[in-house]
């Protein structure tokens, strides 16, 4: 029986010799203490070497094991480390979040109200331009009113200066020796001796305008004389134009209408033109109180304002060419003055 079991032992050896020594997971195997005694001393430094080898590859296995478990745990801390920071972030994007959301409320807050003074604004816009449309149209309207005053107390003012006539040239002081009748009948003596002979031909007023003497002014005041009728005063007016050249005492003079300042300065506008229909031979003429009348094309024209001329003209390609720079002279001028107000 023992010769079996050191047959035994020796199949077992072999089993044992069979394996590599080198072998990283080589089993332990379980030896039983008769088995022990009965190996041989050989047999039983192999076991030890494996044994060792077994020793060493289970401390290998256990540090690697170990140095798994630290690295594990570094990625563990890391990981708690990440996500501490990233509460941390998401309360600090919640805090943000939060303070975009109030600022987001405060400027909805702010656009409602800037909204709201924005329509309060735009309603009383509107109303200031309801006002100042109103203002423009109340302003157009006594303008128009004005204008028209104005134009009725020039018809007035003509009316009642229809019936006078304008000296002027007369020296200041003339007067002194004879008074200003006494100069007239002097002018009409020298002038129209059959007028002066006239008895019905009587003076009811004469003056010098305007009141005050300007020392400046270059020429002196106009003398204004008041006739009894108009019919007195156009034939001195007729004889005076037929007669041209008008003196007192041998010095130049002019006889002409007396007119209020809108229908004196309506006629001077009409001045240019008609020197450039006289320099024509269109015989201009000026007539009571502010209009234009010129021979064109065999017939008498007459117009009471510059628009109508103007119509007129473009359907007239001579007088057109011939009026063109003064008449363009006229616009621009208008235009300044447009501007200027």
């Amino acid at each position: 029986m023992t010769n079996n079991k050191r047959k035994n032992q020796g199949n077992k050896n072999k089993e044992v010799t069979m394996k590599p020594s080198n072998e990283k997971d080589t089993p332990i195997q379980d030896y039983e203490d008769d088995d022990i005694e009965e190996m041989q001393e050989a047999d039983l430094k192999k076991l030890i070497r494996t044994l060792r080898s077994s020793q060493k590859q289970i401390l290998e296995l256990q540090k690697a094991l170990m140095d798994k478990i630290e690295n594990l745990s570094r990625e563990n801390e890391i990981l708690r480390r990440n996500q501490n920071e990233t509460k941390q972030l998401v309360q600090q994007e919640t805090g943000i979040v939060t303070e975009v959301k109030n600022s987001i409320d405060q400027m909805k807050n702010t656009i409602e109200s800037l909204t709201n003074r924005m329509g309060e604004a735009e309603e009383r816009i509107s109303d200031l331009e309801d006002r100042e449309q109103e203002r423009i149209q109340s302003d157009q309207r006594k303008e128009e009113e004005i204008r028209n005053l104005k134009h009725i107390v020039g018809n007035l003012q003509d009316t009642i200066k229809k019936p006078n006539i304008r000296v002027l040239g007369v020296p200041e002081g003339m007067e002194r020796e004879k008074g200003l009748e006494g100069l007239f009948s002097e002018i009409l003596a020298e002038n129209f001796p059959g007028l002066e002979k006239d008895r019905e031909i009587l003076v009811q007023e004469a003056h010098r305008t305007p009141n005050k003497h300007d020392q400046k002014r270059p020429s002196p005041r106009h003398v204004v004389i008041k006739l009894s009728t108009v019919k007195h005063k156009e034939k001195i007016l007729k004889c005076a134009r037929e007669k041209r050249q008008i003196t007192l005492r041998g010095s130049p003079i002019r006889l002409t209408a007396d007119f209020s300042s809108e229908t004196l300065q309506a006629r001077r506008e009409w001045q240019d033109i008609a020197q450039v229909l006289r320099e024509n031979n269109c015989q201009p003429r000026i007539l009571y109180p502010a209009k234009l009348s010129f021979v064109n094309e065999g017939e008498i024209k007459t117009f009471h304002n510059k628009q109508k001329l103007k119509e007129f003209v473009a359907t007239r390609p001579a007088l057109q060419k011939m009026l063109k720079d003064v008449l363009h002279t006229e616009t621009k001028k208008h235009g300044h003055q447009y501007e200027r107000r």
